[in-house]
Parts: C-alpha cells; sequence; structure tokens
C-alpha cells in the first residue's frame, strides 16, 4: 500500500518529468521501514534527491494533515558534507523540492563560512534540515545544553563518505556519530517513560546513513560508519547499479619522441588542450596542485587572451567570496573553461559542464573518475574527460587508468585506528559543553569502529591527561584544562574553553597569511614560508593576478596590482600524491604487455618508441622479473631499481636497501625516487652481484627493524607529531588574525616530543607518531607486500652506458638533492640532457637505424 507521503513524492516526479530510479524507489523503501545503511551511487544520479525525498515522504507519513502548515518542528535532519562548497548546491536542491512540494521550511547551513550572526540566529530558532561540516558538528557539541539541540533529531546523512573515511576528520564523525545515538536512546527512554511504554535497550529512533562512491571497500565503509552497536537487522546497503557513459581519452603529444621524459606542468599540450576547450560548452581543467592551476591560468591568459572574462579559477587558498563567484558564474553559464584543484572534486552540481580535462596523472582510478564525473552531472548524460600526459610515461598511466575503470578496479579506503589526539580534542569538546562522566564515556567510544580497541588502561591515561597533564606536565599549569566535580569532568575555565573552540578540527597545514589589497578586498591564503621568502617590491603571481608585495602586517600579505608579465608562482606544502597499489598493479600489467609486444592501447602504442629505446639499452621488464640497471658517471656509482609501486613505498625501499648493502660494504648513499623506480647513487662500487647473492636483501624478515636503522624513525615520528600536537591541543595556534609563527609552533612541538619520549616513553601521543610515520609516510603494508612480490621475481641486472628512458626521470628528480643553484629547474634538465642523452641516443639511432630517437636538444 502507497503511503500519504509516498503519493506526494510520486506526484512531484510527474510534475518534473522525471522517473524514479529503480535504486531510489529502494532507497525510499528502505528508510519508510526503519532501516540505516550506506547508498553507493555514481555522481550525478540523484543520490541527495534518493535520501532527501524519502526523508519528506516520512515526515508527511506522520503529518499527512498538516505538512504544509506545521513549523518549528526542531531540527531533524543533520547533513554533514566534507566541503563547505557542497552545502549550497545541496540547500538549493532542497529548498526547491520543499517549496515545489509547501513543505513551509527553511533550509539552512552552518559551516565556518556561516556569518556569526546567522550562528546566533540558528540558537534561537533551529530548522528541520541543517547541513554542516565534521568540524560544526563537534562545535555545536561544545555548546551548552546542546542535547537540547538535537532532541528531535531523526536522520543524520554524511555525505561523500568516501572522501572522510580514512581521515580523522572521519574518526570525529565517528565520534560526533556516537554521542547522537547516546542522545537519541536518552530521549527515546524519556518520551517512552512520559507514556508508559516498555524499552528494548537496542531500540533506535536516530537514522544513519552514508552516501558514498564506489570504493574497493564499500561494507567495510558501511561499518566504520554505523559503529559496533548498531542492530544488523536494521542495516542495509542500496547500491545503484547505474552505468555511467564515461569517454575517456588521452591527447597524445603529435611528436612522442620530441616530448619530455620527465615533467610536472604539461604546458606543452596547451594548444591540444584549448582545441577541447573551444569545442566545448564548459569545461574543467584540473590540476593536482594550487601552483599548477595558477600556472595553467597564467599561461591560458597569456596565449589566448580572448578568454579573459570567460574564465576563472578554483582552489581552496582563494578567498571564500571568490570561489563562491565562480560556482554561481558556473551555474550560470557565464563561464566557458575553470582551472581547478580537488576544490570541485566532489558533488557540486554543475550542469553545463560536458568536459572534464585531468592535468596529469591522478594517481588513482577512483579520483579520477570521481572528477570525470564533473562532467555530464545528471543522470543519462555523457561525462567526456581528457587526461593530458606532463611527461611521457604518464601515458601508460592514462592508459592504466582507462583499464582500471573498464575492470571496476577502485581503491579502498583504511580507517584509521586508535587516533588518541582526535579522542583528546572530544574529550575536551564534551567537558567543555555539559561534561561527561567517564564510565558512560569510555562505553560511548567504544562502539566506534576507530576506538574499539581502546583499552581502560589507554582511557585513563588520556583522562589523567587531560585533567593533570599526564606523567609529565602536571607542573604547567596550561595542561591542566579538565576539572572532575562529582565524577563530572569538566572546563571551568573560560578561557580554555574559548580556545579550545577555536582549535576544534582535525585539518592541519602550514601557518596561512591573508592576501588582501592595500585599498581593501581579500584575495585568498597563502603559506607563510612564501612570504617570508619575499622582499617589497617582488612580484608575484596569485588568484590569477600578477601582484607587488608591498608588506605584511598582523598576518596579512598587502599588495597592489603590478603589470609585470614575469612573477613568482607560489608553492604550497602537500607533498606529490603516490600511485595508488591498484593503479600500480595495472601499470605494471599495461608494462608487461608492452614486453610481451601485445599493446592495443593508442597511448602505449604511441609509446613503442621509448620503449624500444629502453629495450635497446636495457630491458624492458615482464611480470616475472625485476629490473635493476648500474652505470657509472662522473657523479659516483649509480643503481637504479624499479619496483613501479609508487614513491612513498620506493622511499621506505630505497633506505631499507641501503641500508642492507651497507651491511655488506660501508656506503654513503644519496636517495631519488619517483613512483616508477628509486636511484641510489654512491661515491664506491657497489657490489651488487654479491649483495644480490645475499637471500635476504628483499626478504620481509626483521623487516621493522631493518627500517628501524635505515631510516631516521625518530625524525619521521617527530614531523607526525606536530600535527597530532596541534589536534590533541598541545599547542595553540592562536586567535585569529594573532597566529603563532609557524617556527614557534615547530618548536614547541619539537620540545614536547623530546620530552615525552624521554621522561614518558610509553606516552599515547608519542607511540602514535611513529605508528603514523610507519602506516601513512611508509606505507610499511604496501612495502611488505612489494617486498614479498619481487623476492618471488627473477632479477634482471642491466650495466648500462648511460641513463634509459626509465631511470632519466629518477634523476631528474635528484636534481632536488642540490642544496644551492643558480639555474632553474628547466636549465638544469637541459644540461642533464646534453651530459647523459643527446649524445648517447644519438649512438644508439645510428646502431638501429630505425625510427628517430627519443631525446633531443630541445624537449627532452
Amino acid at each position: 500500500m502507497i503511503t500519504r507521503g509516498q503519493q506526494v513524492i510520486q506526484q512531484w516526479y510527474k510534475q518534473k518529468n522525471w522517473e524514479q530510479f529503480a535504486f531510489q524507489s529502494e532507497m525510499e523503501a528502505a528508510y519508510l521501514n526503519g532501516f540505516s545503511g550506506l547508498l553507493n551511487a555514481p555522481t550525478g544520479s540523484g543520490k541527495t534527491f534518493a535520501l532527501f525525498l524519502p526523508f519528506l515522504a516520512d515526515y508527511i507519513n506522520k503529518h499527512p494533515d498538516t505538512y504544509t502548515t506545521r513549523k518549528n518542528n526542531g531540527l531533524l535532519m543533520l547533513w554533514i558534507t566534507p566541503l563547505r562548497a557542497l552545502t549550497n548546491d545541496i540547500k538549493k536542491a532542497m529548498q526547491e523540492v520543499c517549496d515545489e512540494i509547501g513543505i513551509p521550511w527553511q533550509i539552512a547551513t552552518r559551516t565556518g563560512d556561516t556569518p556569526a550572526a546567522e550562528k546566533q540566529a540558528l540558537k534561537k530558532k533551529l530548522p528541520e534540515v541543517l547541513l554542516t561540516t565534521p568540524e560544526s558538528l563537534h562545535l555545536m557539541l561544545a555548546q551548552k545544553e546542546y542535547p537540547k539541540i538535537f532532541a528531535g533529531l531523526q536522520v543524520v546523512v554524511i555525505d561523500e563518505w568516501h572522501e572522510l573515511l580514512g581521515t580523522k576528520r572521519g574518526v570525529q564523525v565517528e565520534l560526533g556519530l556516537s554521542r547522537l545515538k547516546v542522545l537519541s536512546r536518552q530521549s527515546l527512554v524519556n518520551n517512552q517513560q512520559e507514556n508508559n511504554h516498555g524499552l528494548s535497550t537496542m531500540d533506535y529512533r536516530l537514522k544513519i546513513w552514508g552516501i558514498s562512491a564506489t570504493i574497493g571497500n564499500l561494507e567495510q565503509a558501511a561499518e566504520v560508519l554505523l559503529g559496533n552497536d548498531f542492530p544488523d537487522e536494521k542495516i542495509i546497503m542500496v547500491r545503484a547499479n547505474l552505468e555511467k557513459k564515461l569517454l575517456i581519452k588521452s591527447i597524445i603529444p603529435e611528436n612522442i619522441e620530441n616530448y619530455s621524459w620527465a615533467g610536472h606542468i604539461g604546458i606543452k599540450l596547451l594548444p591540444q588542450v584549448m582545441e577541447v576547450v573551444e569545442k566545448s560548452k564548459t569545461t574543467l581543467i584540473f590540476t593536482n596542485t594550487r601552483s599548477q592551476s595558477e600556472i595553467w591560468y597564467h599561461a591560458i591568459l597569456d596565449n589566448y587572451p580572448e578568454y579573459a572574462g570567460i574564465m576563472a579559477m578554483h582552489h581552496g587558498s582563494l578567498d571564500n567570496e571568490l570561489r563562491n563567484w565562480v560556482e554561481a558564474a558556473l551555474h550560470a553559464e557565464a563561464l566557458k573553461v575553470v582551472v581547478c584543484t580537488s576544490s570541485l572534486d566532489l558533488g557540486v552540481d554543475f550542469r553545463p559542464v560536458d568536459t572534464v580535462v585531468q592535468v596529469g596523472s591522478p594517481k588513482g582510478v577512483a579520483r579520477f573518475m570521481q572528477r570525470a564525473g564533473r562532467s555530464g552531472h545528471h543522470p543519462g548524460a555523457v561525462s567526456k574527460a581528457y587526461f593530458v600526459p606532463t611527461h611521457s610515461l604518464e601515458l601508460l598511466e592514462g592508459a592504466a587508468l582507462k583499464e582500471g575503470i573498464k575492470k571496476g578496479i577502485f581503491e579502498s579506503r583504511d580507517p584509521m585506528l586508535l587516533t588518541m589526539d582526535v579522542l583528546i580534542q572530544y574529550m575536551v569538546t564534551l567537558a567543555v559543553s555539559d561534561g561527561f562522566r567517564a564510565d558512560e564515556l569510555f562505553s560511548e567510544v567504544k562502539t566506534t569502529f576507530a576506538f574499539a580497541d581502546l583499552t581502560r588502561k589507554e582511557f585513563n591515561q588520556l583522562l589523567d591527561f587531560i585533567t593533570n597533564g599526564g606523567k609529565t606536565l602536571a607542573q604547567y599549569d596550561e595542561f591542566l584544562k579538565v576539572e572532575v566535580e562529582n565524577g563530572l569532568y569538566k572546563v571551568n575555565n573560560r578561557r580554555v574553553a574559548m580556545r579550545h573552540r577555536l582549535s576544534i578540527g582535525t585539518i592541519t597545514s602550514e601557518l596561512s597569511i591573508r592576501v588582501k589589497w592595500l585599498s581593501g578586498g581579500s584575495l585568498g591564503t597563502i603559506e607563510e614560508n612564501f612570504i617570508a621568502k619575499l622582499r617589497p617590491g617582488n612580484v608575484f603571481w596569485f588568484a590569477g593576478r600578477s601582484l607587488e608585495f608591498i608588506r605584511v602586517k598582523e598576518m596579512t600579505a598587502y599588495v597592489k596590482k603590478s603589470n609585470a608579465t614575469k612573477g613568482i608562482i607560489p608553492s604550497w606544502n602537500g607533498g606529490r600524491m603516490p600511485l595508488s597499489s591498484q593503479l600500480a598493479a595495472v601499470f605494471r600489467d599495461k608494462l608487461d604487455e608492452v614486453a610481451h609486444g601485445i599493446e592495443q592501447d593508442e597511448e602505449v602504442i604511441a609509446l613503442k618508441p621509448l620503449f624500444q629505446l629502453q629495450e635497446k639499452l636495457s630491458h624492458l621488464p615482464q611480470s616475472h622479473e625485476f629490473l635493476i640497471e648500474s652505470f657509472k658517471s662522473t657523479e659516483g656509482h649509480h643503481l637504479l631499481f624499479y619496483p613501479f609501486e609508487g614513491r612513498l613505498v620506493h622511499e621506505g625501499m630505497a633506505s631499507l636497501l641501503a641500508y642492507r648493502i651497507s651491511k655488506i660494504k660501508s656506503a654513503t648513499f644519496s636517495i631519488a625516487m619517483n613512483d616508477y623506480g628509486f636511484e641510489l647513487l654512491t661515491d664506491d662500487d657497489v657490489p651488487i652481484e654479491e649483495v644480490l647473492e645475499n637471500t635476504d636483501f628483499f626478504s620481509i624478515d626483521n623487516l621493522l627493524d631493518d627500517i628501524q636503522h635505515s631510516l631516521n624513525a625518530n625524525e619521521m615520528a617527530r614531523r607526525r607529531f606536530r600535527d597530532i600536537a596541534h589536534i590533541g591541543g598541545l599547542v595553540f595556534t592562536g586567535y585569529p588574525g594573532q597566529q603563532v609563527k609557524n617556527k614557534h609552533l615547530q618548536a614547541s612541538t619539537s620540545l614536547l616530543f623530546e620530552v615525552f619520549s624521554e621522561y614518558e616513553p610509553d606516552n599515547l601521543l608519542v607511540r602514535q607518531a611513529y605508528n603514523e610515520a610507519l602506516a601513512f609516510q611508509l606505507e610499511e603494508f604496501r612495502l611488505r607486500m612489494a617486498l614479498q612480490r619481487i623476492s618471488k621475481q627473477s632479477i634482471v641486472l642491466k650495466t648500462i652506458e648511460r641513463p634509459t628512458p626509465f631511470a632519466f626521470p629518477i634523476m631528474v628528480d635528484s636534481l632536488g638533492r642540490e642544496k644551492l643553484t643558480t639555474e632553474t629547474m628547466e636549465e638544469r634538465i637541459a644540461k642533464m640532457a646534453r651530459r647523459y642523452g643527446a649524445e648517447g641516443v644519438k649512438d644508439a639511432e645510428n646502431k638501429r637505424s630505425r625510427k628517430p630517437g627519443i631525446v633531443r636538444k630541445k624537449g627532452l
């Protein structure tokens, strides 16, 4: 039997001339039957409506006669998104539905961008639907009498859950949900007692739903979201199973022989990219870094001035007003092209966008799929995506991306466990508001996936830390934040409470300085380290403008417009993304096809001259082979290894193997790596044959012990500890406009790390720092798997005369080892090409008498 709510929703679909997809009907039935779970749907498939409309149907069912007149119902739905930018688009869509159905609600948002006046208004009158972020949810939990806010809450939706899973923001969500579940049960108990009804301890009124794109561990994603106390009979997975039409094409250089072997910009293909832009209605050009987006925007403006006024840029460091303007202009079809970063990755619906261009490898299948889905962002539309390689071998990554999508090979997002810094912050958050009782909070926290294995001893250590400063900091008042009164843990100091509210969140980055016009108006933020290097009169490019630096005052850099055509491009810390394990595996499969001569992809066929040269100078490894190259130069003895596992794994493996070599012969190594391999450079000959005879060279035996010896694990942990100390509230970064300088923060966290290491070796935050260094900086699990794979392969050792196409990009990376130079990177690469490439490749060409070689003096 169709309910009143379902009738209203079906009528709305008819008015819109839309058909309800099968997964939307399934989602509606699951919701109305009281289920919680995970909705897996591709971008642009109508997943927002799939959850919002059943919620409205349920509301109408409860108030069939008054749903068009009832107001002031209190907060009923909480919709959490990872990006503030998403809230505006979702809010608009939800508001239109309510207005058209006749439900008199005002959909509201509460994020870091929400003006203070609006936040105060929300306290006085709660909307029925609130869109917010993980950080803002915790800020709400830090308010006095916060249980009243959530007393009538019926459902929490976590949008883009795959983006939060595997991050500390995801752990924030887990903890927030554990509290909301408790509040819901308490509210239900109170209502049942008032009506003299019994209640099972497993009864839930609160529904929890996640929305996720396809990832490799969807079932685990649902488990993490719901926690380990949710009744299994009330959990369901709804899958869209819609075949998204996706057209992917690589932009292949006309003369692959002259295309760069190494690089990071891809500007040489700008004419081909602009041909795509010209033929499209609206194009998003995705770059992997903010610096790259500034470079591309500048290049388009220089070479295609006719795009001024119909082109914009969007990245996370631009001022919020600028980003909002770009998003509004996209909606209004006023822009032809937008150069952007991951700031436009997620579910913002820009229907005019019909083409996406990806500059450089996104290093993951799921990430590329997500970005490709920005085009054709509505049901039935075709998503068109073009892949632009920034150097030759990236074309092989392009082929691997297409293969990965075709076979549905998507990366998993592994959840974070026992992040004590996030738990400390959460405990103080609850203490700042109404306080907590230890036993109750311990039981509550244990229901989360992240802290299921938390011991009472560890929990007691954290309690001691926030109340007494732990074993080490008891003498310092600033660390004694929480007081205990009759078993209630509470913050009574207003200054402590205020500073804590300002510090809530897990996003840590370099200290940013706001960039403002001398005449007024903000452009965005740039990291302090970049601004510190500027002198008055220096010109730099930011937000697509040429700017002259005037001065810094009170954490603000003042600038004025410059007419200079050249300037420095800012750089932001964050590092390059490593090749994902899934994409790396497909990449190796593609390389194996080349080695067997069975390549079929256009990208791989285009690279044939490069692979022929690799075979001529060295060897093309098959899947059962592992290639090591060795040669001598004026710099020393070079050893090059090719695991094709990603730069983080290579960093750890390079140090590990250097250590194992040093056990046979003492040596000092210089290390360079990229996503395909790594180089060990030393002054003396390395007895590599003797080393390889040692069967333990690629062994996983004593791996952790060897890692500790081969790497400066202490320094790596110290770097991780900086962020942990920030999140855990050990350091205060400052008030708005009065941030503490970055060097002072680093000094403070380093001192704390040393003190804990010496006087409190069992400190939970120090232990966490070492664990994070292993898991995220070294990808220890993946390193272990790579060594196991290599140990079963046949070792192919080739002594070469000069760098091969595989070796040259790694050696370009090694240029970063030099501390002082007056040459640009382009000049240094050209010099290297002349030294190693031009003559050597010319010799190889003469011997082959086939197609021209790869390397030329112009264009590597």
